[in-house]
């Protein structure tokens, strides 16, 4: 068994290690409780299964809505990082650029953009749109911040020993100032996918009849608390699942950082 392999085991492992702890404290607080409105997590996986892997919850139901809502929140992200990480690798290079964007990125940047959702949806309507507006958003501010300063902090001395090899300013930027900025960036990637996530409910609690933040509210309005809680474990895959995948990107972008 090589490295990969015995990390890759001891990390399903670890992850196997918690879901069972994460079962064993729901079952005692669900029989501590003894009441309808905290189920065990036995029901709430059955629930889960029923919505996520039949026919029926795939076309209506919660696979449908975590179809959705996983589409929502993928392309928020893309859209995020393709236009923060450029622009802030670029303002981090540029001291006349930063000096005229950095005060307006630190005056928006504080700002409640979840606030601005009645105005959003009454811009871009009540499907998609307003939703991935909101979330990328939110998402590029942390992103750009970070790569920001990331980009700021690279050593003069290697883009001083590219530029007497005569690179060319992409070059610089391709092979001494993102890669150095790359660790910093997932970062702030997984940090805001835990935002996005939040956001994601948010956004579809109004004027939607689709993905997982309906399907929690509509689940509470019925007091159906097994469906409600089979939506917070969909929720909370579609979170880790997501994390893993940007780990993996992580891994094979930055491969010196695993050695």
């Amino acid at each position: 068994m090589n490295r990969d392999d015995r990390r890759g085991l001891r990390a399903l492992l670890d992850y196997g290690g918690a879901f069972l702890a994460v079962l064993v404290v729901w079952e005692l607080a669900a029989l501590a409780v003894h009441r309808p409105l905290l189920p065990g997590p036995v029901p709430t996986l059955a629930a889960f299964a029923r919505g996520m892997f039949t026919a029926q919850g795939l076309t209506d139901g919660l696979g449908a809505d975590f179809l959705v809502s996983s589409y929502r929140v993928i392309v928020s992200l893309i859209i995020a990082v393709v236009l923060a990480v450029p622009l802030g690798l670029w303002m981090g290079r540029n001291e006349r650029l930063d000096r005229w964007l950095a005060p307006v990125v630190y005056l928006l940047y504080p700002v409640p953009k979840v606030a601005f959702l009645p105005v959003i949806l009454l811009f871009l309507g009540v499907y998609d749109a307003p939703k991935i507006f909101l979330i990328s958003l939110l998402v590029f501010f942390q992103i750009l911040v970070t790569t920001r300063d990331a980009a700021r902090q690279v050593s003069r001395q290697s883009i001083y020993s590219m530029l007497s090899l005569g690179a060319s300013e992409g070059q610089i930027y391709r092979y001494a100032v993102l890669p150095a900025c790359l660790p910093k960036i997932f970062t702030s990637l997984r940090i805001g996918l835990g935002t996005a996530v939040a956001v994601l409910f948010l956004t579809e609690t109004f004027a939607t009849s689709l993905g997982l933040g309906y399907f929690l509210v509509d689940s509470w309005s019925r007091l159906a608390y097994v469906d409600l809680f089979a939506g917070v474990v969909a929720l909370g895959v579609l979170g880790f699942l997501l994390y893993l995948l940007v780990e993996w990107l992580e891994r094979e972008l930055t491969p010196w950082q695993f050695i």
